[in-house]
């Protein structure tokens, strides 16, 4: 138990340990010569929850100054992210019924993959990404008025005061990176018009625990959450979840749907899914307990596959050099002594080495060029994208090793 540590919802003690992943690197700070690696820094990657509000989170807090100032993770290098946010946008401009009055804001906008697609519908937007280096992509490139600046209360009560209270706030993959969650969501509030929405997508913490995902859990991702637990954070705030949905993005997440609470009627599916976390364990220990058996069971399945692999002579690669691909690639002890390399489709990524490990990444045409045997795919929520990406890889002979939820070999 972790007795003094705060939860970073409700600020109640004594947290349960849950995992421990040891001392890891920052998954994202892929190293741009292998110079550097000996001043890579490792912090410790521990899983804890909250039996007051069930809230799962890790107990380190790095700097987001650290984390997020330059950021080599670009959405617009996924197709599966970019169907996925005009299919979104198609949803909510008749749902909010957005017009060329309105505003869109999104927090963590990345390189505008979303907003573009209000833009190219003639609705005003505007971007919050505190990455400088990608909020000059989506300004430069896409024509997306972005801040390079953290969001939180104060931010919020600026833009408010300046009349720029939003219709529509996104928030997308970002809120498990906020360590102050009640400044964040009291900023959600304040730039919210009265009868406005925001939209909140969060990679699901059942799915997280069912499926074995431990490689969602990098110093980046705070929090992993349930319903349960966001519905306790945006009521203390005076919101309400309104509508909630399961979709499929980034290995099974939650969108939920929320208001200021005098505007908010709660459909059927928030009650009922509400009721289902009760059902099997939300605010119980003892669903999350088994997670660190598994996790290991997992860890000796792969590593012992790959070995035999490279004992019989194969050679292996891995594709994507993803924040979850480091987590599993150090926590599993998988370096260079088992694979050749890593590719990946980012620009930004290539010619860096994965941290940790050191494996250098090259362009996806190296799987082509070197033909390994076998390559582990990092990115398996990708996996149908990468698959029908490689399709020369795999009918030459290659295979790929999807890791989650269990090694399966294609």
């Amino acid at each position: 138990m972790f007795e003094n540590l705060s939860c970073r919802s409700c600020g109640q003690k004594g947290l349960e340990a849950v995992l421990s992943l040891g001392l890891t690197p920052l998954a994202n700070s892929l190293l741009p010569d292998l110079q550097f690696a000996s001043a890579e820094e490792k912090f410790p990657l521990d899983l804890v929850f909250c039996p007051h509000c069930s809230l799962v989170q890790i107990t380190e807090t790095i700097a987001p100054e650290k984390l997020f100032r330059e950021y080599l993770y670009f959405s617009s290098f996924s197709d599966t992210m970019l169907r996925h946010a005009q299919e979104l946008v198609s949803e909510i401009i008749p749902r909010a019924g957005l017009t060329s009055q309105s505003l869109v804001v999104e927090i963590a906008s990345n390189d505008g993959y979303l907003l573009q697609y209000y833009q190219q519908a003639g609705i005003p937007v505007l971007g919050i990404e505190p990455a400088i280096n990608i909020a000059r992509v989506a300004q430069e490139e896409k024509g997306i008025p972005t801040l390079a600046e953290f969001f939180g209360s104060s931010l919020a009560e600026r833009l408010s005061k300046e009349g720029k209270k939003a219709d529509v706030i996104h928030a997308h993959n970002v809120l498990a990176h906020v360590a102050d969650l009640n400044g964040f969501v009291a900023g959600i509030r304040t730039l919210l018009k009265d009868e406005g929405m925001a939209v909140i997508e969060v990679p699901y913490v059942k799915e997280m625990i069912d499926r074995c995902e431990f490689d969602t859990i990098y110093h980046e991702h705070l929090c992993y959450f349930s319903l349960t637990a966001l519905d306790r954070l945006f009521r203390r705030h005076g919101m309400t979840i309104f509508d909630v949905r399961r979709v499929p993005i980034h290995g099974g997440s939650l969108r939920i749907y929320v208001m200021h609470s005098p505007m908010a009627k709660v459909q059927s599916g928030v009650v009922d899914l509400l009721k289902e976390e009760a059902i099997w364990g939300v605010e119980r220990l003892s669903f999350y307990k088994d997670f660190a058996r598994r996790v290991q069971a997992l860890k000796e399945s792969l590593t012992d596959y790959l070995r035999t692999l490279k004992g019989q002579g194969k050679r292996l690669a891995a594709y994507g050099a993803s924040a979850k691909g480091s987590t599993l690639l150090n926590y599993f002890g998988i370096g260079a002594d088992i694979l050749d390399f890593v590719v990946d489709r980012s620009t930004y990524k290539q010619g860096h080495y994965m941290p940790g490990v050191h494996l250098p990444i090259y362009a996806p045409e190296k799987l082509l060029t070197e033909m390994p045997d076998y390559a582990l795919l990092l990115v398996w929520n990708f996996a149908d994208e990468v698959i029908a990406q490689q399709k020369e890889y795999l009918q030459r002979g290659g295979h790929f090793i999807i890791p989650i939820p269990n090694v399966t070999v294609i």
